[in-house]
């Protein structure tokens, strides 16, 4: 549905009819549904590449100062 950057809208409305959906409520949440792909925010996957990257840097740097702060209470305690 969204490889080619486009919904096939007709299958999103089908497949809630097949459900059991009445016709003018699949028509509604398809139209919804597509003015939210047009419309709303995005998060592709080099933003959240790039997100994660800088989380595991984050995590990484604060792992890296507990560490060091059990090596200093182990001195002062040994």
């Amino acid at each position: 549905m969204l490889g080619s950057g486009m919904f096939d809208t007709h299958a999103i409305a089908r497949a809630l009819t097949d459900a059991g959906a009445d016709p003018k409520l699949a028509d509604a949440i398809t139209e919804a549904v597509k003015q939210a792909a047009e419309h709303g925010d995005h998060v592709t996957s080099d933003m959240l590449r790039a997100e994660l990257k800088s989380l595991e840097a984050s995590l990484t740097w604060r792992a890296l100062g507990i560490a060091g702060l059990a090596v200093a209470a182990l001195r002062l305690l040994g």
